[in-house]
């Protein structure tokens, strides 16, 4: 799950997912998803732990036959199809956290989930997260897979070599705002030439946005993507790229790899699923990394949901299988296995998420991650965010990759979003 993955054909398909599923008119006869025995399960590769999908077929094997399906590509058009042609529905349809909010204003398409019990298991998920699956009409769509807690990855050598503050506590507390953050990348790159704390401006300004209460798109359908909440991630990124503490090496490269192994790309700020990728991209750096808070304050980056369609005919039974799937144990063994960080905090004392980590120099990052994720803000997410925000991610990323000039590239941005949003029927 990668920042890049929000290309422009996910964009444009955001923006239309309301209308697609608003198509389905109410008043026709449910659509029949699973029969006799059969109970189907739609999700994406790495979206839900293996082993708890397993234990979940021969728990419940002996009343269901549950069919658990990866479906690849473009998942959520798929669903959003399926559902449309009203034809081989799943029982059971996990959810992407960054598409939840284009579903819900089509939440009749969904079993609530407050009429099973829902609300009797609250207590057991985040609260934030839980309020992401809320519908405006006060319906809950889904229960909570994971989420994605955003930290700040570091290679302490190379911080002590910089003259910065190297242990993971230091450097939460004196890098814990972004002006401290952009300091020591200064004073790195002074002391060590040729070492960047930033390998990206992105990161910056989607970490910004994060941290705040306020996307792109208001309650009212209005566009607020030229207020002042997101023009200040914007020329924070900027600020960022002025001082020179930005890499131009290209995330993913040979060179990139290369600049990371040798400590001139000795930080990261993204959520708790990229330690798997620093493992899977930087083997040799083992033991060479930490984990620290994010400067600015906690932000999240993914984590989705399993809803139970209108469709499904045996909702009560759907319902237990998620909630088993979905408690606090087997979040647990999620994480262990697919890096799908727990939206149930009880997990995070369990011992199997205590162990110290030998990549990250035997340090025990739920430390780091758990009261993060525990303090990210609940946010209105509306369902034209994505594409409305796409423009603006576009041309931060062109100031930062291609030096494009800011007060261009924003007046540019602001023309795609005053086009996207007449197209989409959102005021401007």
């Amino acid at each position: 799950m990668r920042l890049s993955r929000r290309g422009l054909l996910r964009a444009g398909l955001a923006g239309t997912a309301a209308t697609a599923l608003g198509g389905l008119a109410s008043g026709c006869a449910v659509p029949t998803g699973s029969t006799g025995r059969n109970m189907v399960l739609w999700y994406w590769s790495g979206g839900l732990s293996d082993t708890v999908v397993k234990k979940a077929k021969a728990r419940y094997g002996g009343s269901v036959d549950l069919d658990a399906i990866q479906i690849g590509g473009y998942y959520r058009s798929k669903l959003i199809t399926t559902l449309a042609g009203r034809a081989h529905i799943p029982d059971i349809a996990g959810l992407r956290g960054e598409d939840m909010a284009s579903y819900l204003p089509n939440a009749d398409q969904f079993v609530d989930l407050r009429t099973l019990g829902a609300e009797k298991l609250k207590d057991r998920y985040l609260d934030w997260k839980w309020q992401q699956a809320v519908a405006p009409d006060g319906s809950l769509i889904g229960l909570p897979i994971d989420v994605g807690p955003v930290v700040h990855y570091y290679q302490p050598a190379v911080y002590e070599r910089g003259g910065l503050p190297h242990e993971p506590s230091d450097v939460s507390r004196e890098l814990d705002t972004w002006e401290k953050f952009f300091a020591a990348g200064e004073r790195l790159k002074k002391r060590l030439p040729g070492t960047y704390i930033l390998t990206d401006v992105v990161s910056v300004f989607e970490m910004s946005i994060g941290q705040g209460t306020t996307r792109f798109v208001d309650e009212d359908r209005h566009f607020i993507g030229d207020g002042p909440h997101v023009r200040a991630c914007w020329d924070r990124a900027v600020e960022a790229k002025r001082r020179g503490i930005v890499s131009n090496i290209v995330a993913g490269t040979p060179d990139s790899i290369s600049a990371t192994e040798k400590g001139k790309l000795p930080s990261q700020l993204n959520a708790s699923w990229a330690a798997g990728d620093l493992k899977l991209a930087y083997p040799k750096t083992e033991g060479h990394w930490r984990v620290a808070d994010c400067p600015g304050g906690p932000s999240n980056v993914g984590g989705s949901f399993l809803a139970i369609t209108k469709a499904c005919r045996e909702p009560e039974r759907a319902f237990e299988i998620i909630s088993w799937m979905l408690d606090a144990r087997n979040q647990a063994q999620g994480f262990v296995d697919a890096g799908l960080f727990p939206s149930t905090p009880a997990s995070y004392g369990m011992p199997k998420l205590r162990e110290p980590d030998p990549f990250f120099g035997g340090q025990i990052t739920m430390d780091v991650f758990g009261p993060a994720a525990e303090k990210i803000p609940v946010a209105f997410n509306s369902p034209y965010d994505i594409a409305l925000g796409q423009p603006i991610r576009d041309e931060i990323k062109n100031v930062g990759v291609l030096g494009k000039d800011p007060a261009k590239a924003w007046e540019d941005a602001m023309g795609k979003c005053r086009r996207i949003a007449k197209h989409l029927g959102v005021t401007f």
